[in-house]
């Protein structure tokens, strides 16, 4: 990738019941896996951990985590700025999924889902691959 990295984040893909959890912040009006971006020093691991506790108050640890690809596309709402994610299946968490106060609205979804806007990555890389590779319906 010659072009800078102007947004760094990391997300989650968490699934129940084969379907793959997504998120809203408030303000936005696309949906997106939990996590956000890295802080000065921070992992893509060390982030999403972060992330998920503050946004969903669960608790996950690093072992937990499964490198799932590293995405890059134009930030949603942002197009003139280049987005990297690093997306990590995670595979066990402890506690209930309760969205915090800066998440507006938690979904379950499946391939089949409709109506529900996705950022570009989720709907373009992600989805598409979880259904192909069985994990989701």
């Amino acid at each position: 990738m010659d072009r800078k990295i102007d947004i760094h984040k990391a997300g989650g893909i968490l699934i129940r019941d084969r379907k793959f959890l997504v998120s809203r912040t408030k303000g936005k009006s696309f949906f997106i896996s939990p996590g956000g971006k890295l802080q000065m020093g921070e992992t893509p691991e060390a982030a999403l951990l972060r992330e998920l506790n503050e946004e969903l108050g669960i608790e996950v640890a690093v072992p937990d985590l499964e490198e799932f690809g590293t995405f890059y596309a134009p930030a949603a709402e942002q197009e003139d700025r280049l987005l990297r994610m690093d997306v990590f299946v995670v595979n066990k968490w402890d506690g209930e999924v309760r969205p915090s106060s800066e998440i507006e609205e938690i979904r379950w979804i499946d391939s089949s889902s409709t109506g529900i806007p996705l950022g570009s990555i989720f709907e373009h890389e992600v989805l598409p691959r979880l259904r192909k590779e069985g994990l989701i319906d």
